[in-house]
């Protein structure tokens, strides 16, 4: 049983900084878990003579997956609880992982890879930050919004290097019992320092008024409310403007860009180590960005943000074909360090408007929001594969990117704050 101390003699630090600082470690390994099959791509071929095509299906599987999984999880967590859904999923990778290593069979890496640990990241996506801000913050909401949003970009910066070169050293098998090992290592972290509400310990949300009213856990199906909650949105007008500006989000960061940047700059010459490092320097820019967009979220109309990012980031691509000829000169640099500033600080003010205009169901509409997101990232990356495959240039994709870009930044500036169920 917890013992609780009343929040006027506590001392220090909220409890919600606490429960943020876990759910940053999990969202940090959730994303270098999510982007480790990427470095098992050539190891599996060369054991067991895999197509690249039967390999990548099993990715393929988990970033839908991803995707289609955080509204339940969001549900789910609703109903169970933060720490259960969290636990669970952190185990559930324990065991994708892990079990990869007695793989004979295609098919197990789509069920291990791509299930197990499709679902289990896919229940610490975007949404996860979401609920843990929605529970536990009032002020400095936005900020804490971008601290974890940026945890995702850091997890695949720390662990993908490692990962990489342990496949290539000892294994890509020690690379799958690492990631198992990181994983297991943080259940008990989240089981004793994660909790579901303010209330369970006695305290209310940073920044709230002490007598507010106790929120009670949903009671209803978790998957029936995930739906229920997306029927209800979807006959409203903003969840579509924010849905469709999401899904050009990601068509024009992890879709084109995130896929398709190093090839496209090796058909102008680039080496691809070069490309990749500029990629990486995407990665580094995009936590100070998004960290900055959480702040600003506090302060700003988020749609005013959205409108700006997205605005921004159409022009920018418009002019990306014209300096892939400049190569590493300063003025692909400042492309490079612009994008990743812009990367996700779409998310920060998208999580806010969500919150703002569905209430309590708002980090549930953000679940599929994000699902919207993956599928247009899928989208993107096909489409502008096709086009090179067709044309022998990518210039189409990109200005077909911007022109989106632009669109959405339209689409965000229409969205109204009504709830209008």
């Amino acid at each position: 049983m917890t013992v609780s101390v009343p929040p006027s003699t506590r001392r220090g630090l909220h409890r919600a900084w606490y429960v943020a600082a876990v759910a940053f470690v999990a969202i940090l390994g959730s994303a270098g878990f999510r982007a480790t099959p990427g470095v098992l791509i050539t190891p599996l071929q060369e054991e067991f003579g895999w197509s690249a095509g039967t390999i990548s299906s099993a990715v393929s599987v988990n970033l839908v997956l991803y995707g289609l999984t955080a509204p339940f999880a969001a549900a789910l967590m609703d109903r169970f609880g933060m720490r259960r859904i969290v636990a669970a999923a952190l185990l559930l990778i324990t065991a994708g992982s892990a079990l990869t290593v007695f793989m004979t069979a295609s098919w197990q890496l789509l069920l291990l890879w791509g299930v197990f640990v499709g679902l289990g990241t896919g229940s610490m996506a975007l949404v996860f930050a979401a609920t843990v801000v929605d529970r536990w913050f009032v002020r400095h909401r936005g900020l804490v919004t971008g601290v974890l949003t940026a945890a995702g970009a850091t997890g695949q910066l720390v662990f993908l290097p490692v990962l990489a070169q342990l496949a290539q050293g000892p294994g890509w098998r020690f690379a799958s019992l690492t990631v198992a090992a990181a994983a297991l290592a943080v259940v008990p972290f989240v089981w004793w320092l994660m909790r579901d509400r303010p209330e369970d310990v006695g305290t209310t949300a940073l920044g709230a008024d002490p007598e507010a009213v106790r929120t009670e856990p949903a009671r209803v199906n978790a998957a029936v409310r995930a739906v229920t909650v997306l029927a209800a949105a979807a006959r409203t007008r903003p969840f579509w403007l924010l849905a469709a500006g999401f899904a050009i989000c990601g068509a024009s960061t992890n879709g084109l860009v995130g896929t398709h940047f190093i090839p496209a700059a090796h058909d102008h010459g680039m080496a691809e180590p070069v490309a990749a490092g500029l990629l990486a320097i995407i990665g580094i820019f995009d936590i100070a960005g998004t960290v900055a967009s959480g702040w600003l979220s506090d302060r700003i109309d988020p749609k005013l943000l959205l409108g700006v990012y997205y605005g921004l980031r159409g022009l920018s691509l418009m002019v990306l074909p014209g300096l892939f000829a400049a190569t590493t000169e300063p003025s692909m640099l400042i492309f490079i360090v612009f994008y990743g500033l812009d990367w996700v600080a779409t998310v920060p003010p998208t999580v806010a408007l969500c919150r703002r205009i569905y209430g309590p169901d708002g980090a549930v509409v953000f679940g599929w929001v994000f699902g919207s997101h993956q599928v247009g990232a899928a989208i993107a990356a096909v489409g502008a594969g096709l086009t090179r495959d067709h044309l022998g240039a990518y210039d189409l994709a990109w200005y077909a990117a911007g022109a989106l870009c632009l669109l959405a930044a339209g689409l965000s500036l229409a969205i109204g704050h009504a709830r209008g169920r």
